[in-house]
C-alpha cells in the first residue's frame, strides 16, 4: 500500500509509547467503556470520572533509550497507522462536507487512560466517543498476522478505517441512536452493536475503495483487508477460544458478515450502501 505523505503529519497523534500507567482503581471491561462512553455524549459528562475516579493514579516515562530503540523497531507498523488515519480523516472531511471533525490517534503500549476509562493492549484498538479517540498498541499488528492469520499492511489499514468509522458514526449520531435503542429494548443490545460494527466495516470498505481509486492499494490488497475482516469475526473469535459458537452472543458479526459488508463499502464506494440496520 502506497501512503504518500500521509504518514508524515503528526497534528492528530498522540504518542504515548513510554508512558507507564500506576495507581489504584478499578477498570471497565470494553463492553463497560463502549456503554458508557455512549451514555458520556448523552449526557454530555464524562461518567468515567463519576463512576471510576482513579485519584492515584500516576504517568511516569520509561527511560529514553529503551523508548526510541522499540518505537524504531515499529517504525513500518507506525506509518500504515499514522498513514491510513490521516488518509481516512481527509477522505470522511471531503465526503461528510462540513460535518465531519478530525479525531485524535493513540499510540500507547500496555496500558493507558483514554476518556472512556483506563484500556489495556488486551482489548485491542478501539475508538472511545467521549474524547473522540482511536487507540492502538500497535503490538496488535503483531497479533493480527501471527495469532489470527491477517498479515499484510492493508489488514493493518483495515483496523484503523474500521475504527475512523465508528467516529464517522459518532459524527452522525449513529452510535447515540443505537445507544437509545438498546436501553428501550435490551434484549436488542448484542444484535443493534453487530450492526453497528458491520457498518464500520462497511464504512472502512468505502475508504478503500477511494484508496483504490487514487491508485494507492497494491496486488494482494483487498484480499488482505477481507481476512483480517474475517479474522476478528465473532465465530472466529469463539472456536479460537474453544468455546461453542453463540450468535446470540455475537456483538461484531460473524467472519462472513464482516468480509461481507467490508466487500460491500469497497465494490460501492459510499456510505449509502451501508445501512446494515435495514438489511441483512
Amino acid at each position: 500500500m502506497q501512503f504518500g505523505n500521509s504518514d508524515q503529519d503528526r497534528s492528530n497523534v498522540e504518542d504515548r509509547r513510554g508512558s507507564i500507567l500506576s495507581g489504584t482503581g478499578g477498570r471497565l471491561g470494553l463492553g463497560g467503556i463502549i456503554v458508557l462512553g455512549i451514555l458520556s455524549l448523552v449526557f454530555k459528562q464524562n461518567l468515567f470520572d463519576v463512576v471510576q475516579g482513579n485519584p492515584g493514579t500516576t504517568t511516569t516515562q520509561a527511560p529514553s533509550e529503551q523508548v526510541a530503540e522499540r518505537q524504531a523497531a515499529e517504525k513500518p507498523l507506525e506509518r500504515v497507522a499514522v498513514g491510513t488515519f490521516n488518509d481516512a480523516q481527509k477522505f470522511w472531511g471531503t465526503t461528510m462536507q462540513g460535518r465531519h471533525r478530525d479525531a485524535k490517534l493513540v499510540l500507547f503500549w500496555d496500558e493507558t487512560r483514554s476518556g472512556c476509562g483506563e484500556a489495556s493492549s488486551q482489548t485491542g484498538p478501539f475508538y472511545c466517543p467521549a474524547d473522540e479517540r482511536v487507540y492502538i498498541d500497535l503490538g496488535f499488528y503483531r497479533e493480527l498476522s501471527r495469532r489470527f492469520g491477517a498479515p499484510g499492511d492493508f489488514a493493518q489499514a483495515y483496523v484503523i478505517a474500521h475504527e475512523v468509522g465508528h467516529h464517522v458514526q459518532n459524527l452522525l449520531g449513529l452510535s447515540e441512536r443505537v445507544q437509545r435503542l438498546s436501553q428501550r429494548d435490551p434484549s436488542q443490545r448484542n444484535a443493534l452493536s453487530v450492526r453497528l460494527e458491520l457498518q464500520a466495516d462497511c464504512y472502512a470498505g468505502v475508504w478503500g475503495h477511494s484508496a483504490a481509486q487514487r491508485k494507492m492499494l497494491e496486488p494482494g490488497d483487498v484480499e488482505e483487508g477481507l481476512r483480517a475482516a474475517a479474522a476478528v469475526g465473532d465465530d472466529r473469535l469463539q472456536q479460537m477460544a474453544g468455546r461453542r459458537v453463540a450468535p446470540e452472543s455475537f456483538t461484531h458479526g460473524s467472519a462472513a458478515d464482516r468480509s461481507r459488508w467490508f466487500r460491500t463499502g469497497f465494490d460501492r464506494g459510499t456510505a449509502d450502501a451501508c445501512d446494515t440496520f435495514s438489511q441483512r
